[in-house]
């Protein structure tokens, strides 16, 4: 398979690196600077493929519209055609070194709100240039070893007040007008963003309009628990910002993701103030 790609010119394949549910995705290097990048590969082999050309498209053209550290970069979108049809498509895109949050390593809860801060920030960006991810959940975000991040995986994304002819997003983490096919905005992202939180911080998922199923296929209906009532050690401030991203109504939910980003600075600073005047409280006892 990489062997395909080199036939294509430009690139050096090092490794593949990830894959998602029909692209393929490897390590390369540029040939004309030998710099590293990520190179997202689809070929094209059924009908339904025609949906996953048009999300890589759109992943390239708002990736080209963002400039923020915490959002991925896209560089070049390259179509190959045979029998006057694209049956390829190539996606260079900036490479990462890190791991998704669902594959990462155990966080404390600073470090887990010190990510969410971070992607609240790479969020509010594109929102600042008129664009809502649509996607946001944990497959969607790096975290490298050094603790910084990139936000993934553009292709859902969307302007602001875009109604979607069909439901698009994850069910675990999906808003309700995703579901019901209203205007896309900030609040959606909100919402995404709260319940990716909700499961970081209780390793469960918030209930949606999408709710799993039994064995028999019957839809299984859960109340929606606080984090607090589900892991007893969270401060209830935390709780009750999550719980005010997955409200429902976009109303009720906080005004923009600068107010998210605020907030969880504060919850940072508490928690590393804490941390601090214990540890100093340790050596002068010593």
């Amino acid at each position: 398979m990489a062997k395909d790609i080199l036939d294509v010119g430009g690139f050096t394949i090092l490794q593949r690196i990830g894959a998602g549910a029909r692209s393929t995705i490897y390590l390369a290097t540029n040939e004309e600077d030998n710099t590293k990048l990520a190179l997202k590969r689809v070929i094209f082999e059924r009908p339904e493929d025609i949906r996953v050309f048009k999300q890589m498209e759109t992943e390239y053209k708002v990736a080209r519209q963002i400039d923020h550290p915490y959002v991925r970069k896209c560089y070049e979108l390259k179509k190959i055609r045979r029998m006057f049809r694209t049956k390829e498509i190539l996606l260079s895109m900036e490479y990462f070194d890190g791991q998704n949050l669902e594959d990462g390593p155990a966080l404390s809860l600073g470090d887990v709100l010190l990510v969410f801060r971070m992607v609240a920030s790479g969020l509010n960006a594109m929102h600042q240039h008129g664009f809502v991810h649509c996607d946001i959940k944990p497959n969607n975000i790096l975290l490298s070893k050094a603790g910084s991040i990139k936000i993934i995986d553009l292709g859902q994304s969307c302007r602001i007040g875009t109604v979607k002819p069909r439901i698009q997003g994850t069910p675990d983490y999906i808003a309700p007008e995703q579901v019901r096919r209203k205007p896309l905005g900030p609040k959606t992202d909100i919402f995404n963003l709260g319940a990716t939180m909700y499961w970081a911080l209780t390793g469960k998922h918030a209930p949606t309009l999408i709710p799993k199923k039994d064995k028999f296929g019957f839809p299984i209906t859960k109340p929606r628990r606080a984090p607090h009532e589900i892991k007893k050690q969270l401060p209830i401030e935390i709780s009750k910002l999550v719980m005010e991203c997955i409200e429902d109504d976009p109303a009720k939910r906080p005004h923009n993701m600068m107010t998210v980003v605020s907030r969880l600075d504060l919850m940072v600073h508490a928690i590393f103030s804490v941390k601090i005047k214990t540890n100093r409280n340790a050596s002068n006892n010593n």
